[in-house]
Formats: C-alpha cells, structure tokens, sequence
C-alpha cells in the first residue's frame, strides 16, 4: 500500500477518488462478503493469501481483483479446477498450478531473491499435490524449492541417493501419509529444521491422515515441528519464512 503522502498526492492531481484513498488508509477492504487485509504485508513480511475453498467463483474473483490493485504478489490455495477455469478467463494473467490447486498472479516473475533452497521431501508420489503445494509457497516468498520426490522408507536407499542435496537445504519440508516415518527418519540424518506434513493417504487404520500425524508429533528424532494433516501452504510459508531469516542472518555477517 502507498505511503500516506502518495496517497494524498494522488488524490490532489486527480489519479485517485476520496473515496479510495479512504480506503487505502484504512487498510481494509470491504467487499460485503469479506473484509480484505491489505496491510498484513508490513506487519508480517507477505501479503494476504486467499483460502479459496467454500468461496464462490465470483467471490474468488473479485477478491483476487482487489488485492492485485494493492499487492506486489497475490497467492490462493485450495483452487477447484473449476474456480480456475472463471478465475483464469476474467484474469489472463493469474497463473493455475493444478497440481497444487494454487492460483497465483505476480507483477514480476517468481525468482529467488537470495541463495540457496528449500528441499520439499515427499514420501510417495501419492503425496505429490501437498508436496507441490509447500513448493510454490515457498517460491512465492522468494526461495527456491526444490521437489524430491518418492524417496520414503519403503525403499529408504532411494532417501541416500539425494541425502547430499537435502542436507545442502535452509529448511526442509517433509510429506508424508501412510504411518508418517519418513520425517523422524530426515531428522536424524540433518541439522536443519523440518517441517513435517501428514498427509491422507494410506489405507483404513490411517485413519485419513491421523495415523501420520500422530507418528511425526512423536518423533524420536530432534528438530521436527509439525503442521496440519495435507497442510502444504503451513509448512511452505514456515519454510520460507526460515529461509529469509537464515539469508538476513548471512546477508549480515
């Protein structure tokens, strides 16, 4: 959002109503149906993301109007295909990663903004739409993610044959269903945090994710914090949020 002085230049030359500027000041946006954050992005470092699921597609659009005449970034999780296909009609330049179900519209491209990366580690190709959705969090706020995929403990040789490139990380996102043990696993192979996501896949006594959850909130091994069951955009936005730090803190020594 401008600065107050923009705000009241722009209104003096005419570029801006009383009205707008009002809004701007106040830093909410009403739409009748929501009330819009537009100051998140300076108390917490990212602007408001939209949670588009149970939202219709008139709603998911006129709320992605409204933040792109204020953010630099704009970034909706849980996207329907069908949403997408409204979404992506009246707005050619929002950009749909299915496999994610993200939408995503920026005024530059998405590119890392300081060195390294963040691994998103997924058990099993099943995981695959929650892994991808950590990945394009993280790179919406300016990592690079990088996506390893099936290396679970079925077949744990195939975890070694990456270990070097996970252990290179600023932070690592694990996915992982079925009894979730891939994470405690990580976790003693590494001294870099990990961010565990449960997911729903296994079979009955998985009980939907929770047989996973449950297993990485008692992990043996040290330096495991764990987010909700197919919480990709949670543990994407932790991951991110670690990296900017461990790039400040080496941008300062």
């Amino acid at each position: 959002m401008a600065e107050l002085k923009e705000i009241l230049e722009q209104v003096r030359n005419g570029t801006l109503s009383v009205e707008q500027a009002e809004e701007q000041v106040r830093a909410v946006s009403n739409l009748g149906f929501a009330n819009l954050d537009l100051d998140r992005e300076k108390r917490t470092g990212f602007p408001e993301v939209i949670y588009a699921a149970g939202k219709s597609e008139e709603q998911l659009v006129a709320i992605f109007e409204r933040l792109m005449k204020h953010q630099s970034i704009v970034l909706a999780t849980r996207v329907s295909p069908e949403q997408a296909e409204v979404l992506v009609q009246r707005l050619p330049m929002v950009e749909y990663h299915a496999d994610a179900r993200a939408a995503i519209w920026s005024d530059r491209p998405l590119e890392p903004v300081s060195p390294g990366y963040v691994s998103v580690v997924a058990a099993g190709t099943s995981d695959w739409a929650v892994a991808q959705e950590a990945a394009w969090t993280i790179r919406c706020l300016g990592a690079e993610a990088r996506v390893i995929a099936d290396v679970g403990v079925a077949g744990i040789h195939r975890l070694f044959q990456r270990l070097d490139e996970i252990r290179g990380s600023t932070a690592i996102v694990c996915v992982a269903g079925m009894e979730g043990a891939l994470a405690s696993v990580i976790a003693g192979l590494v001294d870099i945090p990990v961010i565990a996501v449960p997911t729903s896949v296994g079979y009955g006594a998985n009980f939907r994710g929770l047989a996973a959850l449950l297993s990485m909130l008692n992990a043996c091994a040290t330096g495991v914090a764990v987010v909700n069951i197919d919480n990709g955009f949670g543990a994407g936005y932790m991951a991110g949020m670690i990296h900017r730090q461990s790039a400040r803190a080496a941008h300062s020594d």
